[in-house]
């Protein structure tokens, strides 16, 4: 009987199926400006990243953009001297069926990301590297976390707001 449900409960779950179309570098830009005006001695980098993302429908059937925005700054931590810059947008088409259109939005912007992950990582270790610092390998980002705080910003921006 418990096989039953089981069987009966899989049927009723929609199959949910996601595929990375394609992905890759919408804009970039590296900028070493420790490069102009060296530093003396060893340097301690104080480095802040900044995530943001975006999404939305593509004009085919399912298929969805996701684009994640990373800004990077590196500053020394005794002067607070800039090192470097880096600021990237990559992103993902993908095509996705079965996921309810009211869980469509926290899936684009949790699921997708985590997808493109591994490869801005990749990216951003090879741009610091090859621009002159040791290569930036960047923490795992909570995706979860980030849309929580996305819509907690949102419902406090709307409260704030006067009425019309």
């Amino acid at each position: 009987m418990a096989e039953e449900l089981q069987n009966g409960a899989a049927q009723q779950a929609p199959q949910v199926k996601m595929n990375v179309m394609t992905q890759y570098i919408r804009d970039m830009s590296f900028e070493n400006i420790l490069a102009r005006k060296p530093a003396t001695g060893q340097v301690q980098p104080d480095v802040k990243v900044q995530v943001a993302l975006d999404a939305k429908k593509r004009e085919g059937d399912n298929q969805f953009e996701v684009m994640m925005k990373l800004t990077i700054n590196s500053v020394t931590k005794e002067t607070g001297d800039s090192m470097f810059v880096l600021e990237l947008e990559y992103v993902g088409v993908f095509a996705i069926e079965g996921v309810p259109e009211e869980q469509m939005h926290p899936f684009l912007l949790i699921e997708c990301p985590r997808m493109l992950f591994p490869f801005v990582r990749r990216i951003v270790s090879d741009v610091t590297r090859d621009g002159g610092f040791p290569p930036l390998n960047l923490d795992t980002i909570d995706f979860v976390q980030l849309y929580r705080a996305e819509l907690q910003r949102r419902s406090a921006a709307q409260a704030a707001a006067p009425a019309n």
